[in-house]
């Protein structure tokens, strides 16, 4: 039996994939369609992990003029069947190609000094440029300076014009400019304070290069968000943008469902798939129908080595959850109500925008929304016009998406009890006023989001949750006592004067909360929980009856 491929986890580079035979999923008409849109600059925005930047390492091994005969790679793969009116770009072009996902900086300083490395990095990879004889000596002084890292600000500014003309001047062809993750820095100084100073920079690099440039054949940028509001993209009116909700180029940025059938009976883990699309299916992307391919490939990895392998939130670990984060800490009731619809499977519909600024992405704003579709958290299930605005519906995509909000949203609510002072709580638990402890425990159910709603043990840990913060009391679940085990008991381990038993109902069909504190009390004394209690030398017991029905509870001591 032949030995399987390796799964390319973290691998950017194509050519890397080709020659080391790592599985390898064929998105090379990519370069075919790339080629047919005829725009001079095109941006593909996408989530994170969705194959950007291979897509680009694609265009620069398809399209670069090296020394290296790189014609070999794409043998037997799509692109090479698309006919001579294709094959004949390879190699062609000088390309600079640069990523600014490592952008992600506490300061404007230290941003720019990785702006600086990244630049100084592609001069280096076109270093025959300094020993050419088609370049002025004042140029190559320059050209070495950048190379060094010695060249002033304004030099960055404009430094992929400077190289795309000297890359022209050499070989006498324009020049193609591949910019992956345009939009990681921005996000990075939205997040960090120095947001101005970051859209200066990107804006004079982007308006040398793609606007006033007689040495430019094409470019392509990729991203998650489309920016043109602070004018990054100023007078480029030949900028073809396709994003999430274009049909064009749809296939090309993640696993359709026919690449993820046959990646899985590739290594004989087809009895997989139902578990995949429910964790990792989900987007779409125009109208077609899209796999996390990032989720996928890990899961494949784990599986392999474990037939019982249990899913995990793959993508959200490698991702920036920040917005998640915010729109859970920040948000009012009114957007945590639509969080829980999602939570519930059910669908909101928001207005949609295409052009989305980080900062216009406050999360009280309509455009969260948006931006959460754009990034990967929510999916479009219609599109539709009201008068002149576009309004999208919208459903989480799937169970490792679900998975992100809920452990967000439990980590923000559990570092929200533990910081709060709660003796207002436990001053009318331990002193029998039902009243005040109902009211407190309202207060706290308001504040949550439940997504798990009419289950006990949803309301169980969350009752737990708001009692377990002293160490003079100790908390206890499920304590077999007397004939039974009940929900929660609270006891004064240090003088024993006085214990409380808590029992919990979900009202259900038929039943009220009042009816079900009644049925909750009764079984604590049918069942004899003080029993325990009393054996331990407890002197006082108190016995509550809590009913919960969503967001409403009712408690009887």
């Amino acid at each position: 039996m032949n030995e399987l491929k390796s799964i390319p986890i973290g691998i950017e580079d194509f050519k890397e994939i080709i020659d080391k035979d790592y599985y390898f999923v064929d998105k090379t008409l990519f370069i075919k369609d790339v080629l047919d849109n005829g725009s001079k600059i095109t941006l593909f925005t996408r989530p994170r992990r969705f194959g950007k930047t291979l897509n680009m390492s694609i265009l620069r091994r398809f399209f670069e003029k090296t020394e290296e005969d790189n014609s070999y790679l794409f043998d037997r793969l799509l692109i090479s069947g698309a006919g001579e009116k294709y094959h004949k770009y390879i190699g062609q072009y000088p390309v600079i190609s640069i990523s600014l996902k490592s952008m992600k900086q506490p300061s404007f300083e230290l941003a720019l000094t990785e702006f600086k490395r990244i630049i100084s990095n592609e001069f280096r990879r076109h270093r025959e440029i300094a020993e050419s004889d088609k370049i002025f000596d004042s140029d190559k002084e320059d050209f070495l300076n950048i190379c060094n890292r010695r060249g002033d600000y304004s030099m960055y500014n404009t430094s992929l014009n400077f190289l795309s003309n000297c890359l022209y001047e050499v070989y006498e062809q324009k020049v193609i400019v591949l910019i992956d993750e345009y939009d990681v820095p921005l996000e990075n100084a939205y997040f960090n304070g120095f947001y101005d100073e970051m859209i200066n920079l990107i804006r004079s690099v982007f308006e040398s290069v793609l606007k006033t440039n007689d040495s430019l054949e094409f470019g392509v940028l990729t991203g998650c968000l489309r920016i043109s509001k602070e004018s990054i993209f100023t007078g480029l009116n030949n900028l073809s943008v396709h994003s999430v909700t274009d049909n064009s180029f749809a296939s090309y940025f993640g696993f359709t469902e026919s690449e993820v059938r046959k990646l899985l009976g590739y290594y004989n883990l087809s009895d997989c798939f139902e578990e995949i699309k429910q964790w990792y299916d989900g987007y779409l992307f125009g109208e077609t129908e899209i796999y996390n391919p990032w989720s996928v490939l890990k899961y494949i990895q784990f599986a392999l080595n474990n037939k019982n392998h249990i899913p995990q939130t793959y993508w959200v670990n490698t991702s920036s959850n920040n917005i998640i984060h915010e729109l859970i800490t920040k948000s009012d009731r009114r957007i945590r109500d639509d969080i829980e619809k999602l939570l519930t499977g059910k669908s909101i519909d928001k207005p949609l925008y295409d052009d989305i600024t980080y900062t216009n992405m406050n999360v009280k704003s309509e455009y969260i929304w948006s931006f959460l579709l754009h990034t990967g958290y929510l999916k479009p299930t219609n599109i539709y016009q009201k008068g002149i605005q576009n309004y999208f519906t919208a459903v989480i995509p799937n169970t490792e998406i679900i998975t992100t909000y809920e452990n967000t949203f439990r980590q923000w609510f559990d570092e929200s009890i533990r910081i709060a002072n709660k003796s207002v709580l436990l001053n009318a638990v331990l002193g029998g006023d039902a009243e005040t402890f109902e009211l407190e425990v309202n207060r706290w159910l308001l504040k949550s989001i439940s997504y798990h709603d009419g289950y006990e043990n949803f309301y169980h840990g969350f009752l737990v949750g708001l009692l377990e913060y002293s160490d003079e009391y100790l908390v206890e679940s499920n304590r077999e006592s007397g004939t039974g085990r009940n929900d929660i008991v609270i006891k004064n381990v240090l003088t024993r004067e006085i214990a409380v038993v808590l029992e919990i109902k979900s009202v259900g069909k038929g039943e009220t909360l009042d009816s079900m504190c009644d049925v909750a009390l009764q079984q604590i004394e049918d069942r004899q929980y003080e029993v325990s209690l009393v054996n331990e030398g407890y002197k006082k017991i108190l016995k509550y009856g809590i009913a919960f029905e969503g967001k409403r509870c009712k408690i009887r001591v």
